[in-house]
């Protein structure tokens, strides 16, 4: 569990540094998914900055996804939307209403309560069906997200964001298929496939969405396409379970951590430029003399205030 929630941390200070790089990156022609915008992105500091960061926060999930049922885990990735706000209110000076300080307590008591009622990961191994599933998946996951890149804005942002958040399932699921770590069982169980393709994906499809418009309901869509999944498949096929009888908590706590980051999902955007208007309140910043600092331009994975443009979790 805490390399579940130094994951989660990683991923949550990641995506305040990527949001930033992705808004000073020029956008390619047209509206739709731009593969060559990794290359661009690739050339700003904080992009990989934020790059190592995520790449900590994959191999402290790998070791989670090892010990913990996917459920555990996928909740706690879940929870990278309340580092990033507190990072946010913190770092950025961006200011969180009573509400959303609320969203983040009711993230952390989830994800106690998940710790006291998770049992050890399940040990079933998956089905070589299971494995080719998940990877007739993942191939699914960049050819939809390829269709959603040219529906409407709106309804855009939320596809885009389901499908990274799907991808970041596939990942989830394919770690506990990969049983044996030796080069030849890698290079012919499909998982292995489907965890690179899942993964490669899933940046794709979420760097896109924290470029173009706003993507609170893209921010909602990744936090449930990447938890509710593959805990269902770690409960039904891959033998995870809760502590003897606290299958309840272990429930209740899924649920709080879920509903809390979905309550954070706006810190998937970064803020136009300019002050914006308290969220407490309402009322503009005091920008005078003595008064508070003008909120800097940019923002992270999930903060901010009024209509933003940014980022999602990974």
């Amino acid at each position: 569990m805490l390399c579940a929630l130094g994951s989660a941390l990683c991923f949550g200070t990641a995506s305040v540094l990527q949001a930033v790089a992705a808004r000073a990156t020029a956008p390619g022609s047209g509206s739709g998914v731009d593969a060559r915008l990794l290359l661009r992105v690739l050339t700003q500091w904080r992009y990989l900055l934020g790059l190592a960061m995520d790449g900590c926060g994959f191999l402290l999930e790998l070791v989670a996804l090892r010990s913990l049922p996917i459920y555990a885990v996928g909740a706690a990735l879940a929870a990278s939307l309340a580092v990033t706000a507190v990072v946010a209110a913190r770092v950025l000076r961006v200011r969180l209403s009573r509400v959303e300080w609320l969203a983040v307590a009711v993230v952390c008591g989830g994800l106690a309560m998940l710790g006291l009622a998770s049992g050890a990961e399940g040990h079933r191994t998956g089905s070589s069906a299971l494995r080719v599933g998940v990877l007739v998946f993942a191939l699914a996951v960049p050819a939809a997200g390829a269709l959603a890149g040219r529906l409407p804005d709106r309804a855009r942002a939320a596809a885009l964001g389901l499908g990274a958040g799907l991808g970041f399932g596939v990942v989830e699921v394919a770690v506990r298929l990969i049983d044996n770590l030796s080069l030849p069982t890698l290079l012919t169980n499909p998982a292995t496939y489907a965890l690179l393709i899942g993964g490669g994906a899933a940046f794709l499809l979420l760097t896109s969405a924290l470029q173009r418009g706003s993507v609170t309901a893209a921010t909602a869509g990744m936090v449930i396409g990447e938890t509710v999944g593959p805990a269902l498949i770690g409960v039904a096929w891959l033998g995870d379970r809760t502590r003897e009888g606290l299958a309840p908590l272990a429930i209740a706590g899924f649920a709080l951590a879920v509903v809390g980051a979905l309550v954070l999902a706006r810190f998937g955007e970064a803020p136009t430029d300019g002050p914006t208007a308290d969220t407490a309140t309402g009322t503009p910043p005091d920008t005078t003399a003595g008064g508070p600092a003008a909120e800097p331009e940019g923002t992270g994975k999930r903060e901010g205030t009024g209509r933003r443009e940014g980022t999602g979790k990974r």
